[in-house]
Order: C-alpha cells, then sequence, then structure tokens
C-alpha cells in the first residue's frame, strides 16, 4: 500500500518542484505551545516524556464530581465514546456531553461534511463540532475558504433531508441512515 501512494506522490512533487524546494528549506515543525515554554520541554523526544507525565490514571468519576462541586457552572465533557462513561458523566454532574474519537484528524472520522452533521443528528446529537472542516479551508484559501467551508456544511444536510424526503431536522432520527445507505427502513 505504501508503494503504490508513493509513486503518485513522487510524480506529483516532479510537477511542483518550487513547493517541495520550499518544502525542504522550512524548518521541522513542532508544538511552539509547549516546546521551550514547558519545563524541560526542549523537543519532540522531550514533549513525548512531558505529555506522558500529564495523564494521570487515578482519575475516576468521583473527580469529574468535585470539579464540578468547585466550579459551580456548567460542566461539558469531551471525548466520552462509550455508552456506560456517558452515564457515568451524566452521573458526576456534567451538564453536556461531546462525543469525539481524538483521532478523526488521523482517521476516517470526526465530522468533515454537511452529510456527517446530517448523520450526527440523526443519531440523536443536539449539535456538531466542524473545526477540522474549516481548518482545510482555511489552510486552502484563507478567510474565503472558511466561508465557503461553512456554506457548503450549511447546505449539504439540506440536500441530505431532500433526498430522504424530510423537511426538518429534528424530525430525522437513525431510520433514515439505513434509507442513506439504500438498505431501506429497519
Amino acid at each position: 500500500m505504501y508503494h503504490a501512494q508513493t509513486l503518485p506522490n513522487m510524480i506529483n512533487m516532479a510537477f511542483k518542484p518550487r513547493w517541495y524546494l520550499d518544502m525542504l528549506s522550512t524548518s521541522r515543525r513542532t508544538f511552539g505551545n509547549v516546546v521551550g515554554h514547558a519545563q524541560g520541554v526542549d523537543n519532540l523526544t522531550t514533549l513525548s516524556e512531558w505529555s506522558a507525565q500529564q495523564l494521570d490514571p487515578t482519575l475516576n468519576w468521583e473527580d469529574v464530581a468535585w470539579v464540578k462541586e468547585q466550579w459551580g457552572g456548567k460542566l461539558v465533557l469531551k471525548g466520552i465514546m462509550d455508552p456506560e462513561d456517558a452515564r457515568w458523566a451524566v452521573d458526576s454532574g456534567a451538564d453536556a456531553l461531546i462525543v469525539s474519537n481524538y483521532g478523526g484528524r488521523q482517521l476516517d472520522g470526526g465530522i468533515r461534511t454537511g452529510q456527517d452533521v446530517f448523520r450526527a443528528m440523526a443519531l440523536g446529537a443536539e449539535g456538531t463540532f466542524i473545526g477540522k472542516a474549516f481548518f482545510n479551508g482555511l489552510g486552502a484559501m484563507g478567510e474565503a475558504g472558511v466561508e465557503r467551508c461553512l456554506q457548503i456544511i450549511a447546505q449539504e444536510p439540506d440536500l441530505t433531508m431532500a433526498f430522504c424526503g424530510h423537511t426538518d431536522i429534528n424530525e430525522v432520527d437513525s431510520s433514515v441512515i439505513w434509507q442513506e445507505m439504500g438498505h431501506g427502513s429497519s
């Protein structure tokens, strides 16, 4: 698989020599908000070690309840993936949950299109975050790219609803997922 992707990439680079040379001459990217600012973090190796030290395996749902009590305001937890964890989070005082796979930017996941928004809403979400999508627009075309991305994501759920025979996003449920996939009603 790797070799199959290498040849097209090499051909693509051959037609973009200026970009390729610019990339070779750029400084190595790093996490500038941490490297050089956190004590003992000077490079990616020490960043990895520092990051591992930041995780506390003893944290538990009682700690969430304590944070909620100390905070006194609305508590939103991000990263909930499991229904049991969702129940624990709510029981511990969370006012809202953000389902997140944390790997959506590396894996084929996350909200990237209006159809993804539609699917999430059909599966019970009350809203979605679209950070990756508008960052792609920003990288491609700057502010105009962000505006275009937002236009597309706003239009796509309407088109998807029309294909599924609906006009109100609040009336869709998981049965439309099966229709969208061509399996008929469940």
